[in-house]
């Protein structure tokens, strides 16, 4: 019959603790009043407790801290730390200690230790302390693993580890929606507005410390998320920025190519990135946490082989009288085009100059301005009109109608006015 070796007690004993801050204690006060039986006996009970504020003892919130009783919860973007001791429970000198702390992910093995040397020796009733944070970067499972060797006073080396499993949760729901900014009734200008619904899903609530957009090389940014008044700038989320369990804000952000790249239309053809948001905020006494989002993307909308879009327009005119607006005309394609002008008449709307003139090559990606000159003849709101440009490359015609509106009024009223 086969006997198993008894198995051997280790010397040296692990303790992994996980570091939180308190919470502030909280108790139900009881109360009555004094014509009821118990008269002034509840009322006295809770003066002389201890935990109460004093002179404001119904009050829920006490002055003392209490100390976590469990694990908690972790969510993503925030620091996890712990503690982490080994004491030597035996009467024997143990040498040679090494302790090792690494963090097992769904994706990666992070070492945690905050030193890979060992330690020469650890008398009786001594330990070594270890103190290790991270920043929790994942959701899903994750597994602490605690190793010690040690050297005994006979020369055996000896080995054990511990694991300690947790969940990471998440604790926003960040959602995003991109519109893109409408000059007129036909035109789209480069302006996109992002706006950002994010969501408390924790059960405490959070101070929003910070909620930004960091644009791409291709966009300036400006914060659409404060108003001035009397000379300040206040956040259209008033004064205390606290996010409420299940509770939703909607963060909005106007974006604008920079220069270089909005004179350059096949730059932001197609897919482009936008930026990422960066959120930061805190919980239970100040505890913070910081997550940031993925770099968001957009599909930019598509102008056709020849942009056109208007620089310049009054936005009130008189009847009958000529006024001027100033053109941009885009080439969005990969090809030369020789460009030709045409001026249309429309019941309202009467071009001045000469139509079907030449226009010239224009480059791929390249760009000319046209200052046009032209009156209407309707009193009201008048579409611009009439417009058409024709590629003789390639014998196509492009047509631009609804470019924008007008308000056309007599002089006599503007005098008035």
């Amino acid at each position: 019959m086969e006997v198993n070796p008894p198995k051997q007690e280790h010397l040296l004993a692990l303790k992994v603790m996980r570091l939180t801050k308190p919470t502030l204690f909280t108790n139900i006060p009881v109360t009555c009043e004094e014509k009821d039986l118990p008269g002034d006996l509840f009322n006295q009970l809770m003066k002389d407790d201890p935990s109460t504020v004093n002179g404001a003892e119904i009050l829920m919130l006490g002055e003392m801290l209490t100390l976590p009783q469990n694990f908690g919860n972790i969510f993503l973007g925030e620091t996890f730390s712990s503690y982490i001791s080994v004491h030597n429970d035996s009467n024997q000198v143990v040498k040679d200690i090494l302790v090792k702390a690494d963090l097992q992910t769904s994706s990666q093995r992070l070492n945690l230790s905050a030193s890979s040397a060992a330690v020469a020796e650890l008398k009786p009733d001594c330990c070594i302390d270890d103190v290790i944070h991270h920043e929790v970067k994942e959701i899903g499972t994750h597994i602490l693993v605690c190793a010690v060797s040690y050297t005994t006073q006979d020369g055996e080396k000896m080995y054990f580890r511990k694991f300690f499993k947790f969940q990471v949760l998440k604790p926003l729901d960040v959602k995003t929606k991109f519109y893109n900014a409408e000059s007129d009734l036909s035109s789209v200008t480069d302006e996109v507005f992002l706006e950002a619904q994010i969501q408390n899903i924790t059960t405490s609530p959070m101070f929003m410390e910070k909620v930004s957009l960091e644009p791409s090389i291709m966009y300036n940014v400006t914060e659409l998320n404060s108003v001035t008044q009397a000379g300040e700038c206040v956040s259209t989320f008033g004064s205390r920025g606290y996010l409420q369990p299940m509770d939703t804000r909607q963060y909005l952000y106007c974006l604008k190519p920079k220069k270089e790249f909005a004179e350059k239309a096949g730059i932001i053809k197609g897919v482009t990135v936008i930026g990422k948001l960066d959120i930061v905020w805190k919980t239970n006494l100040g505890e913070r946490g910081r997550l940031q989002t993925s770099q968001l993307q957009r599909m930019a909308p598509g102008y056709g082989d020849v942009r056109l879009s208007l620089e310049a327009i009054p936005d009130t005119v008189n009847l009958e009288e000529p006024f001027h607006i100033t053109c941009k005309i885009t080439n969005c394609s990969e090809r030369m085009m020789d460009l030709v002008l045409e001026m249309c008449n429309t019941n309202s709307i009467h071009w001045c100059g000469i139509s079907g003139r030449q226009l010239g090559k224009l480059h791929p990606s390249s760009s000319l301005c046209l200052a046009l000159t032209l009156l209407s003849s309707v009193q009201g709101l008048q579409s611009v009109s009439g417009l058409r440009l024709t590629d003789t490359f390639l014998k196509r015609t492009y047509e631009y109608d609804d470019i924008a509106q007008v308000c056309v009024v007599s002089a006599a009223v503007e005098v008035e006015a």
